[in-house]
């Protein structure tokens, strides 16, 4: 080597580190701002809320103690705190027995519906714990055994099943509702012996082959995926694309390393505590059981004010209505679920360590990698801004890692719809009675149609319009959207950040190997089932709830016993008395110091993850896990096999692929569809001749082949128009079943009604064709 090419090398190492060091400053900068911003924007206006709040409240007591009502103010007050007190440790206690009752039960799933066991999985091949239930519907809900059934799965992320049907207003009734069969994975608190993920999958997969049996005339299930089981759906229908229907996926971490600087601080875990050994090390003290405690405090941490704090003062505050419902949510929130290491093994290091899914990478078990793109089910995917454990990045930005473009998705016959909502929690997309009485609700009427829909990217927007009687009904309309739309929206700065986490990719496999090697068969030997046990029932989480149980604190029993008479005795205080005022008051401010001090912990944590990860050594550390997935070039995809056979097909067809055509030329003319034209649409190609008679599969590849003519040739393809009905009848037919499907031209966009012109003047037909005539879509049957 040249000493000319060794300095010039060097030199060119030294401009890239200085690079380096320039784009840490900066997102370091970056951070911080929006960091500040945050907590300025939070904080001040909660402080100023408070402090006039504070000033009201002041005056009113001094207002009271001239009136000399102050003290009379006071002991009514203390009367009723000291009640609420009572009956708040009686709540608590109740919750302690109420955890035992449960475990010893078997946690059985907190669901709101009565259910029937149709598949044990611990009878397959391959034991697992999962079962598959049967919902059985209400009294006054009918369900028809040809409709699509729904097969639910829940998240099994430390909590036990049950969520998405918790309440009557749930997934479980929307789906119910509308008169589908329903089913709900779910699963016993400990694994099977030797249970993998690969295990999980096959019974999953066995189990919609079971329900298909149970309704052979049904079309295939929708399979809805809650949280981790929204990850868990998409790896069932990549390692299965042609087993199932459409697949909705409700806050699913897929793509964990993304994110938005200044928040989302729950994705630097990996890096800051020692990748995927935390968990290798729990299992192993588990006596080779993940403990789901370890999860669900790791959750609480996120908002510690609500968890530790607010959600008590809220029972205390309104404890004469608010203890049942207290009582059910902790049921499912206590109930502490275990994985087996190699369970939460593959989730750390495939997923939330390695981002393997997303990029392609993840092996279900050796030798089977899955890809995504295998995926032939619609996909609806639904995300919020105001979920703090799945942001809409961790929820999207797996189809940008998929695919090359939103032109692939289309070529490949795919259907993507994504919705973000504004402000839902994590939990509300689950359990909040709003999201399923609307975004839910509308979700499940789309899905009669999905699949009605030209190939493609879309953005699912519902939009409330109050009625005759100011009755309020909502409109879904389907947006065409880019790659780049989901990528400029949800994270201005880009995602050149996430290639810090590759480096923890790296030393997580690392600190694995040392581990494995040096100290894990030791802790491994020392470590007994009654020592897990006792570790298991030293958790914090447990010992904070069993304090309070029968069998755990004798003095609870005494409180039990009075609880009747202070219920049949309670004296709360007015409404208006100002000391309940200052209790509120008090409250408040103590939460928003605790939201201060997490917001500095978070930024402590993202600011430390930055410096560390963000340096040179570490971006060199973690290259070989930092390969970005290998994208077929999109003008390279126009010569595959499959799609040259498409396209030879410009000119060839008959009215069936000529309606298609037309249908697809006028909404790509659009850029969005309607959901009612949509429904029309559905009911043209499935309940109407010559429709009607193709199988779902072939009419799926007659969309798709008319999707790739246009995305490829769309000025020919309209062109060739009149080569396909060469007949003035089938040209009549065939317009008048489009306009149907259209509607009303006072409903038109400008460019709908001109591409609509002009194919009239290809058919020459110029004139304008009346509503569709039963007799003319009669003709259009014998066509």
């Amino acid at each position: 080597m040249s000493p000319k090419f060794s300095v010039s090398h060097a030199a060119q190492r030294h401009r890239e580190e200085l690079a380096t060091w320039s784009r840490l400053t900066e997102r370091l900068a970056q951070a911080q701002q929006r960091q500040t911003e945050r907590m300025r924007h939070s904080h001040l206006a909660r402080s100023q809320a408070l402090w006039d709040q504070g000033l009201s409240l002041a005056q009113s007591f001094w207002a009271m103690a001239l009136g000399g009502q102050l003290p009379q103010q006071a002991g009514s007050y203390a009367v009723d705190a000291a009640q609420r007190l009572c009956l708040t440790l009686d709540t608590l206690r109740e919750r302690g027995n109420q955890d035992q009752a449960h475990e010893a039960a078997g946690t059985p799933p907190v669901l709101d519906y009565d259910y029937e066991e149709v598949v044990d999985g611990r009878q397959l091949p391959r034991p697992v714990n999962y079962r598959l239930l049967r919902i059985t519907p209400p009294a006054g809900v009918e369900v028809k055994d040809w409709k699509r059934p729904y097969m639910i799965i829940d998240p099994r992320a430390g909590h036990g099943a049950g969520i998405g049907g918790f309440k009557h207003d749930s997934q479980v009734g929307v789906a119910l509702r509308a008169g589908h069969p329903v089913y709900f994975v779910v699963f016993r608190q400990h694994p099977e012996p030797g249970q993998t993920l690969a295990d999980v999958m096959r019974a999953e997969a066995g189990f919609i082959q079971a329900i298909r049996r149970l309704h052979p005339e049904a079309p295939k299930p929708v399979v809805v995926g809650n949280c981790q089981g929204g990850w868990a759906t998409l790896v069932l229908a990549a390692a299965n694309p042609e087993i199932s229907g459409p697949l909705v996926i409700n806050g699913a971490p897929v793509a964990t390393w993304s994110g938005k600087l200044g928040e989302n601080p729950m994705r630097y875990n990996g890096g800051l505590l020692g990748g995927a050994l935390p968990a290798l090390l729990m299992s192993d003290l588990g006596h080779g059981e993940f403990d789901g405690a370890h999860l669900v405090s790791n959750f609480e941490q996120l908002n510690p004010s609500r968890n530790f704090f607010g959600k008590y003062f809220d029972l205390y505050r309104e404890v004469d209505t608010r203890r049942q419902s207290f009582l059910e949510f902790e049921r499912w929130w206590g109930g502490f679920h275990f994985s087996n290491e190699a369970e939460i093994r593959w989730i750390v290091e495939q997923l939330f360590v390695g981002n393997r899914l997303s990029r392609g990478e993840a092996q279900l078990e050796p030798g089977r990698h899955l890809d995504l793109k295998a995926i032939r089910s619609p996909i609806i995917v639904f995300a919020s801004r105001g979920d703090n454990i799945t942001p809409p990045q961790q929820a999207l930005n797996w189809i940008v890692d998929t695919y090359a473009d939103e032109h692939e998705i289309r070529i490949r016959g795919q259907r993507i719809l994504y919705m973000v909502h504004d402000k839902v929690g994590h939990l509300g997309i689950f359990v909040s009675s709003s999201i399923a009485n609307k975004e839910h609700t509308e979700m499940a009427s789309t899905l009669k149609t999905i699949e009605s829909l030209p190939p493609g990217l879309y953005e699912m927007t519902i939009d409330a319009v109050q009625g005759e009687g100011h009755a309020e009904h909502f409109t879904v309309s389907f947006h065409e959207r880019r790659l780049s739309d989901i990528v400029e929206s949800e994270a201005h700065e880009g995602r050149e950040q996430e290639h810090d986490f590759a480096a923890v990719a790296r030393l997580s496999a690392l600190g694995t190997d040392a581990y494995e090697l040096a100290l894990r068969p030791a802790v491994q030997a020392l470590v007994t089932p009654q020592l897990a046990q006792l570790i298991r029932d030293a958790h914090p989480a447990r010992i904070s709830r069993r304090a309070f149980a029968d069998s755990h604190n004798p003095a609870m029993k005494w409180l039990g016993q009075m609880t009747p008479q202070l219920q049949a005795n309670r004296r709360p205080a007015a409404p208006d008395n100002p000391w309940l005022a200052l209790e509120q008051l008090s409250a408040q401010g103590l939460m928003q110091g605790m939201d201060l001090l997490r917001d500095l912990r978070d930024a402590a944590y993202e600011n430390s993850f930055l410096a560390i990860y963000g340096t040179p050594f570490m971006q060199w550390l973690g290259q070989p896990f930092a390969r970005e997935r290998i994208h077929k070039d999109p003008a390279e995809l126009r010569y595959l096999p499959e799609v040259q056979a498409m396209l030879l097909g410009l000119d060839n067809g008959g009215y069936r692929s000529t309606v298609i055509r037309m249908l697809i030329l006028l909404a790509e003319s659009r850029g969005s569809v309607r959901r009612d034209r949509l429904e029309r649409s559905a009911e043209v190609l499935t309940q109407r001749e010559p429709f009607a008679s193709l199988t779902p599969e072939r009419r799926a590849a007659m969309i798709r082949e008319q999707s790739v003519i246009i995305e490829f040739e769309p000025e020919a393809a309209l062109a060739a128009l009149p080569r396909l009905l060469p007949q003035r009848e089938e040209r009549v037919a065939a317009l008048q079943v489009v306009e149907y499907i259209l509607g009303d031209v006072r409903e038109m966009e400008p460019r709908t009604v001109a591409l609509l012109q002009r194919m009239r003047e290809l058919f020459e037909l110029a004139a304008p064709a009346t509503s569709p005539a039963p007799q003319a879509l009669t003709h259009a049957e014998e066509a």
